[in-house]
């Protein structure tokens, strides 16, 4: 049984398609979108920064096609000689990847991504003490309301989920508390972007939760106490006040965003200067 004491071991997904290269590495030169420098620092590293200075968080594992590269990353040398970081080569598709990154480790686990590089220390605190409240069978889905997105930056998202009670961006982290609730990473064996490809949807939730998800039919609890019959254990939204945690950095428009809010937090010391580009007209729902 879990107890407020165990500590979670967080999981970051940092891998990409063998054979492509992401528009933004190919622009800064490199071969991994991980390593693209937001305000004047490796993505990742800010990402391995927030969950090294979260005292919930045990051991952090990386999930990254070349483990060498994290030889290049400040944050993630100081947590490997400190012996709480281990990097795990990245697999063929997202949920082996995440399988194999998972394999051996302690759980409660905390699951996200090398672009979410806002992610902060109180929201990652925040996610843990929602899971552990539902329970060790849960999952806990991060999520932030728009005006709390659109408060952190008037371009931060473009596409929201749209409920009864309110419009909501997904967080890219998730918070896994056993075992048996890993059920819920099938959901994305196809590939990501989740939220545009409804037959994914229809095969993971059924036709009522299709319907329901694409029309914006209930309130956001009401989804996912649907979500929670259909997977059989509980699958609780987590809404956090800062709208910040939504952006992730996917194109030349949310790394502008990203940098601008960085200048924000440190009064702009160190920033690099990276436009935003609001001609950019990429956006991307996260799944869920």
């Amino acid at each position: 049984m879990l107890s407020a004491n165990d500590p979670t071991t967080a999981i970051v997904m940092a891998g990409r398609r063998e054979g492509s290269i992401d528009p933004l590495a190919a622009a800064a030169g490199l071969a991994d979108k991980c390593l693209v420098p937001v305000a004047g620092r490796p993505m990742i590293d800010h990402v391995i920064a927030a969950l090294g200075d979260t005292p919930t968080i045990g051991r952090i594992i990386v999930s990254i096609n070349d483990p060498a590269l994290l030889d290049a990353v400040p944050a993630a040398r100081a947590l490997i000689d400190a012996g709480r970081l281990v990097a795990v080569r990245a697999r063929h598709n997202l949920v082996d990847s995440l399988f194999a990154a998972i394999e051996g480790q302690a759980f409660p686990v905390l699951v996200t991504t090398a672009d979410n590089v806002l992610l902060t220390p109180g929201a990652i605190a925040t996610i843990g003490a929602a899971g552990m409240a539902a329970g060790e069978t849960s999952v806990a889905v991060a999520f932030t309301r728009r005006a709390s997105v659109l408060a952190a930056h008037p371009d931060g998202q473009r596409r929201f989920y749209r409920f009864r009670d309110d419009s909501y961006s997904n967080c890219n982290a998730y918070w896994i508390g056993s075992p048996a609730a890993l059920a819920v990473a099938e959901v994305f064996r196809s590939g990501g972007q989740f939220a545009k490809h409804p037959i994914r949807i229809f095969r993971a939730l059924g036709f009522y939760n299709l319907i329901a998800f694409r029309f914006g039919l209930g309130t956001i609890d009401g989804a996912f106490g649907r979500f929670s019959r259909r997977f059989g254990f509980p699958i609780r939204p987590v809404i956090l006040d800062d709208g910040a945690v939504a952006i992730d950095v996917d194109n030349a428009r949310t790394l502008g965003v990203a940098e601008a809010i960085f200048a924000t937090r440190t009064g702009g010391a160190g920033m690099a200067s990276t436009p935003v580009q609001p001609a950019d007209r990429e956006s991307r729902q996260a799944g869920l």
